[in-house]
């Protein structure tokens, strides 16, 4: 299934399911009084648009740095020989989230989130060197501009979510409770369609429904829970052209560009990011649109309304690896 497929209440019920899937003792119901339709109509539609690939996951999106994690974005030069052998590697590794083929010289770029004392760039390290890559690189993030994203299905191709106004990468470990981190852990996979979801995991951990629903909304106040919602395949959604474009900001600018990429509707995440030695590029922002050429046009629009004339566009070529990471704790 595609986007030109969906009627008008399924475009509705993919908007609510992303920013508004309510945490409660029958989440389809609730969700279905919005819609005027009922809880098994839900179920069955939500159903369809998993089968058909349009929805990938229905879950909580972590805030992993919360939760005792370190993350970083990182990039290998792999030769195309050894590119089927890696793209098992970054398969196989529980930390990647997502993976991509990308059209530069650093043709590789990856995800990785591991435990604070795993040690992060010896992670990237080992992982280049599995991976056959004759050179790599790591660029963690220093401050995030806008995160919370969804995809609009209205057919606008617009991106609305949270914009972050520049937030300093310094959150620590939080000191969860040993009912929270239960809760956490049982919570991180994708939700069952069934008339009470809830119910059957607060059963796994022999706890009744309430508590353990009182227990997901103290994780989503205390931002341990970012959204919970449903994760959509962008390119089934009609946002075909995906780009991750880098520009350089010089250290007294980079706020206020910043500021100014996240508040447009086409970039979905924006950061400053660490660059390492021969690589100039600090701020990073994905884009998405309908096409290649959409996405063109947006660069060049945002470049000149940012200030912003040195940067490079990162197009996907291929999806290796996407998924959400479940966080032990």
């Amino acid at each position: 299934m595609l986007d030109t497929d969906l009627d008008i209440l399924d475009r509705r019920l993919l908007g609510l399911a992303q920013r508004e899937f309510p945490l409660t003792r029958s989440p389809y119901a609730d969700l279905g009084r919005k819609l005027d339709m009922s809880g098994d109509e839900v179920m069955r539609r939500l159903g369809k648009l998993k089968s058909d690939g349009l929805i990938r996951q229905i879950g909580p999106i972590v805030d992993a740095s919360r939760l005792g994690y370190r993350s970083t974005l990182a990039a290998m030069k792999v030769d195309g020989a050894k590119l089927e052998g890696a793209v098992q590697v970054m398969t196989a590794h529980v930390g990647i989230s997502h993976a991509y083929v990308r059209d530069n010289e650093y043709n590789v770029w990856f995800t990785l989130a591991v435990p604070q004392e795993a040690g992060i760039e010896a992670q990237v390290e080992s992982i280049a060197r599995d991976c056959g890559a004759a050179s790599f690189m790591s660029l963690p993030a220093v401050k995030v501009f806008k995160l919370r994203t969804y995809f609009d299905m209205g057919g606008d191709s617009s991106i609305t979510g949270g914009v972050n106004g520049g937030v300093n990468l310094s959150s620590k470990r939080l000191e969860l409770t040993r009912l929270e981190k239960i809760v956490i852990n049982e919570l991180q996979q994708d939700l069952p369609l069934s008339p009470a979801p809830f119910a059957a995991m607060a059963s796994n951990l022999g706890m009744d429904e309430g508590g353990f629903l009182e227990a997901c909304a103290s994780l989503v106040r205390s931002g341990v829970i970012r959204r919970y919602g449903a994760s959509l395949d962008h390119n089934r959604a009609g946002y075909s052209g995906n780009v991750l474009t880098c520009w350089y900001a010089s250290p007294d600018s980079v706020d206020r560009a910043g500021r100014s990429l996240a508040a447009f509707k086409e970039v979905s995440h924006c950061y400053e990011r660490k660059a390492p030695e021969g690589w100039k590029y600090n701020l990073f922002a994905m884009l998405h649109g309908r096409d290649r050429e959409s996405c063109m046009e947006a660069i060049g629009r945002l470049s000149a309304a940012c200030g912003l004339n040195d940067y490079i566009a990162l197009f996907t070529v291929r999806e290796l690896k996407k998924t959400r990471i479940k966080y032990i704790i």
